[in-house]
């Protein structure tokens, strides 16, 4: 009787922790701090707000002053899931743990954005050229050492193509995101700066009398939008609700494609997958490349055994 009642008491336990195990986890969704944590409260919390009711977990936006925070989150497991860049999202699957699981998609159907360079509209600077010839008397907004946009598309096709180091390319150099350098621009703060396509169409609606400071003058490739991240570790349950609530969400009800219109001109979300970051991937080591190519404190072989690994690794990612 006693061996009855102890292994009642077992299965119990073991059917406890399986249930346990099955339900899903409450989210802690972290945002890229491309903004303000005002703006960005202002634009992602009616969209958290419905996926808390929809899903019944509990969701929490968690806002760091950097990109490095988000990333970080993840890796403690103090963000579950967020929006990335595709840089940032390179870095949360390589270092923390994260899966790509989803992509934005604009309003009009485009698959993708553009990185800028910008000056105040009174500037002489008018081209590239014009940055190159006077980098020396020129200060700098660069963008977050984790943005896609702001810091390595124009880093590879601006500076590294051109073999230039910002840091000591310009007079000054400083790095903040993409609404505060623009802000410095139309207020005459900083010369130059990067930015982006995304970013600089919110700043038209939220500071109109500040975006008609602003002059574009380099204009990037096309840039695959941004995908959202989740660890790798999360309970399938959790896993298929976040992907549920994420693949639907503006499908049909009015409300909710107003606020991805309001949250970044978007008409949803469609699945994606790491495969999404190859062409940063490339972009990231094309810039290594170059650096190294142009790195004079290297000798011959240890330069020829950087540039040869990193090509092997250009290699991996076509096959």
């Amino acid at each position: 009787m006693l061996k009855k009642f102890v292994a009642g008491i077992t299965f119990a336990i073991a059917a406890g922790f399986t249930q346990h195990a099955a339900v899903a986890q409450d989210i802690n969704f972290g945002i890229i701090s491309t903004e303000s944590s005002q703006n960005l409260r202002q634009d992602w919390q009616p969209l958290l707000d419905d996926f808390q009711r929809q899903t019944g977990m509990t969701i929490k936006a968690f806002y760091a002053s950097d990109y490095a925070g988000i990333i970080e989150g993840m890796r403690f497991n103090k963000v579950q899931a967020g929006w990335f860049g595709n840089k940032s999202a390179m870095e949360a699957v390589d270092r923390a743990g994260g899966e790509v699981f989803a992509q934005m998609v604009n309003e009009d159907g485009s698959k993708g954005y553009y990185s800028h360079l910008i000056v105040h509209k009174d500037s002489p600077i008018g081209s590239l050229d014009d940055i190159f010839k006077n980098g020396k008397s020129l200060s700098f907004g660069n963008g977050d050492p984790n943005s896609t946009s702001g810091y390595l598309v124009p880093g590879f096709y601006v500076f590294a193509q051109n073999k230039i180091d910002p840091k000591t390319y310009f007079k000054v150099t400083r790095s903040a995101n993409h609404e505060t350098n623009a802000l410095a621009v139309a207020n005459k703060q900083v010369d130059v700066a990067t930015n982006n396509s995304e970013n600089l169409d919110k700043l038209m609606h939220r500071y109109p009398e500040k975006y008609k400071e602003i002059k574009i003058v380099w204009t990037s490739p096309l840039i695959p939008l941004d995908p959202l991240v989740m660890r790798k570790d999360l309970p399938e349950a959790t896993k298929t609700k976040l992907k549920d609530f994420f693949f639907n969400y503006g499908k049909s009800d009015p409300r909710e494609k107003e606020i991805l219109l309001k949250l970044s001109k978007l008409s949803g979300f469609k699945e994606s997958s790491n495969a999404q970051l190859i062409p940063i991937r490339e972009l990231e080591y094309f810039s290594q490349r170059n650096k190294a190519e142009s790195d004079t404190t290297l000798s011959q072989v240890d330069k020829s055994a950087k540039i040869a690994d990193i090509d092997k690794k250009l290699a991996t990612l076509k096959n």
